[in-house]
């Protein structure tokens, strides 16, 4: 008799097995569903799946009727939701990211912040021999790069408060902006224009612009970069960098949904 895939598999946890055993049950049917039910199509002991819809329920990946019955939750709408999105806006952004690697001729991310950091979700790479190495999954601190200042230049105070006390600023390199209150200047000014500069604070030699992204809402959910060396990104360049940037974030807002209000400056007048 073969085994099946899980039987063979050696890192195989039962507990869960069982757990998204009774999840798809619930899924593969349209009527809500009682324990006894469940036991009986999972072939286990009615005591062992209580146990589990208890847990279950009580995080919000299945809800009890009155009856005492079992449906899905709604936990699992917004963790879906959150994932679609996910995967939406790594689709909508990898055009706008080959493109401002063609027009620029550097290494484009985009990021969403992630347990206080950034976390990259997408990038497009420079066809240059020395480039800004890109990989998706790689995080980075908020505070001191591009993408992450570009987002928090844009989000709650309280949100920043938050992030900062759980990921402390310390020094990458000379240029690290490490003091509160000079964070927040330099935030105040990612306001004013409109994009954020990584000055080689993560990384000496290496420089970095970026620019938040928009949904429907209006609400920041991730933020675009160009990233490449000091010496072709000078800073004497980086006002044009961020023009193409802006473009490109603008444009991606715009397909997420978000509308511009007639206040809000254009990429043209920001990058001045």
């Amino acid at each position: 008799m073969t085994r099946s895939s899980s039987e063979r598999n050696p890192y195989r946890v039962q507990v869960l097995e069982r757990a998204i055993h009774i999840l798809q049950a619930l899924a593969d049917d349209p009527r809500e569903l009682g324990a006894a039910e469940i036991a009986e199509r999972l072939s286990l002991h009615k005591s062992t799946i209580h146990r589990l819809l208890m847990v279950l329920d009580q995080h919000g990946l299945i809800r009890r009727s009155d009856a005492g019955k079992y449906t899905l939750g709604l936990k699992l709408f917004e963790l879906g939701s959150r994932a679609v999105k996910g995967v939406r806006l790594r689709e909508q952004a990898q055009p706008y990211l080959e493109r401002l690697t063609r027009q620029t001729g550097e290494t484009a991310h985009i990021c969403v912040l992630d347990r206080g950091e950034m976390l990259s979700i997408a990038h497009a790479e420079g066809a240059r021999s020395l480039r800004m190495p890109a990989t998706v999954g790689r995080r980075t601190p908020a505070y001191c790069s591009a993408v992450g200042k570009a987002m928090l230049a844009f989000l709650p105070q309280a949100t920043v408060d938050t992030v900062l006390a759980a990921h402390p600023p310390r020094a990458f390199t000379d240029k690290t902006v490490v003091t509160r209150a000079a964070l927040l200047a330099d935030l105040h000014q990612v306001r004013i224009r409109g994009y954020a500069v990584d000055n080689e604070e993560i990384e000496k030699g290496l420089r970095c612009v970026g620019a938040p992204v928009r949904d429907y809402s209006g609400q920041v959910v991730a933020a675009v970069s160009v990233a490449g060396p000091a010496f072709r990104i000078t800073r004497s360049r980086v006002p044009a960098v961020a023009q193409e940037v802006l473009a490109a974030t603008c444009k991606l807002s715009a397909e997420l949904g978000y509308r511009r209000q007639d206040h809000d400056q254009s990429p043209s007048q920001i990058a001045q």
